[in-house]
């Protein structure tokens, strides 16, 4: 019996080849098209999206804000990481600098204009104002007069120290004052920026609540013995003036009240004092995270912050 093989047709083969052919010429042309018109797609929403960000000036700074901390954070990625700051995690906590722009309008201009005027970098000083605008907040006291206080006492040098022992941003007088730093871990505290803040910041609402007006509470603050504070008071009103109109967006003043300071009365429980008593200007209504001026309330505890 014999066994016949059977071979495809050359037909066939053919016919299997032009098949092939043609699904792959199929498929070629599907993914051209489909790259073609996704090429497409992209621009236009590259176009789109580039639109937008020419009208929208606020969604311009969030995208750039996005991509700058994308490509900072690519960068710590690619850096080595240093084995005694590791083992020490809380020092990235107390890291004390943010950017202007990362504040509200009102205390991004602020923390710009006192960068420029006492030769500050704006980045710690910008945490310094928006901690001056939350404090402020809390103890119903005016931030601008907080940050024209420390101004005029160290010129925001955190390092500071006058003669007869005054140490820090608000130059408090620290061994009069040693409790007010147990809180905040003991009187070296002194030296950290934002304890020396909360801690003037409550000095000097003892001394307005004990004098009933800012102007004597000023006069108390800088211990005036021999004089009656009357120059201080002057410089640190002007300042807070500058500041708050930089903050408001108002011109700034070219002349400014001059203030006697009066004999300290017995303590009483301030009034409520008008805006012109205190020197006060009205603060814009439809600003985000305004504090409104107002005189210091009963004491707050600063230390519990």
């Amino acid at each position: 019996m014999t066994t016949q093989t059977l071979w495809p047709s050359k037909s066939n083969s053919v016919a299997t080849a032009t098949t092939l052919r043609t699904a792959l010429s199929d498929m070629y042309r599907g993914f051209v098209e489909f790259t073609h018109n996704g090429m497409a797609l992209l621009g236009c929403a590259l176009a789109i999206a580039a639109i937008a960000l020419a009208a929208r000036g606020d969604l311009r700074d969030s995208v750039e804000q996005k991509a700058l901390g994308w490509l900072l954070q690519r960068q710590d990625m690619g850096i080595p990481v240093d084995p005694v700051a590791a083992a020490e995690p809380e020092l990235v906590e107390r890291v004390t600098a943010v950017t202007p722009n990362q504040l509200p309008k009102q205390q991004a201009n602020v923390a710009q204009w006192l960068s420029r005027k006492y030769r500050v970098a704006p980045e710690p000083l910008s945490t310094l104002v928006a901690e001056a605008f939350t404090v402020g907040e809390k103890v119903h006291m005016d931030p601008t007069l907080i940050l024209a206080v420390m101004a005029i006492e160290s010129r925001f040098n955190p390092y500071a120290q006058s003669p007869v022992g005054a140490q820090g941003l608000m130059q408090v007088l620290t061994r009069v004052h040693s409790d007010k730093y147990e809180d905040f871990g003991g009187q070296m505290a002194a030296f950290d920026p934002l304890s020396n803040l909360r801690v003037g910041v409550k000095v000097l609402q003892e001394c307005i609540k004990r004098a009933g007006s800012i102007e004597g509470g000023l006069r108390l603050y800088v211990g005036a013995v021999t004089t009656d504070g009357s120059d201080y008071i002057n410089k640190v009103m002007a300042e807070h003036l500058r500041i708050q109109s930089v903050a408001l967006g108002k011109p700034m003043p070219t002349t400014f009240p001059i203030y006697s300071a009066m004999p300290v009365p017995a303590p009483v429980e301030p009034e409520l004092a008008h805006p012109t008593q205190t020197g006060f200007l009205e603060t814009a209504p439809t600003e985000r995270n305004v504090v409104h001026p107002q005189t210091p309330a009963v004491e707050n505890d600063l230390s519990s912050s």
